[in-house]
């Protein structure tokens, strides 16, 4: 009787997740569940509305100022959140005051 290594909990879920039908909307949910995470308490208690639109990123901000902090890390924000899922879905980040 042969019987295979157990597989780790890691590995099931990403090959769960590779064949889940709605697996970018999935990860465009996981990526605004990681938002204040990633940003950081400050910046995330300074912006509302975050949503997607097609693979953009848009969100407003509370105050102008912060309008041009976000977009001047926007690079920076996108690369770590795309890093946390492990997977491109975030090509733009749109901030509007």
């Amino acid at each position: 009787m042969r019987f295979d290594p157990p597989k780790s909990l890691n590995d099931v879920l990403k090959e769960y997740l590779d064949k889940f039908p709605r697996k970018h909307q999935l990860k465009q949910g996981m990526i605004l569940s990681y938002w204040d995470e990633v940003v950081g308490e400050r910046i995330a208690s300074q912006t509302e509305d975050l949503h997607f639109e097609g693979t953009k990123l848009v969100m407003r901000v509370k105050n102008p100022s912060w309008r041009h902090e976000i977009h001047a890390n926007r690079f920076n924000i996108i690369k770590r959140l795309n890093a946390r899922i492990n997977s491109d879905v975030v090509t733009e980040l749109i901030v509007r005051a």
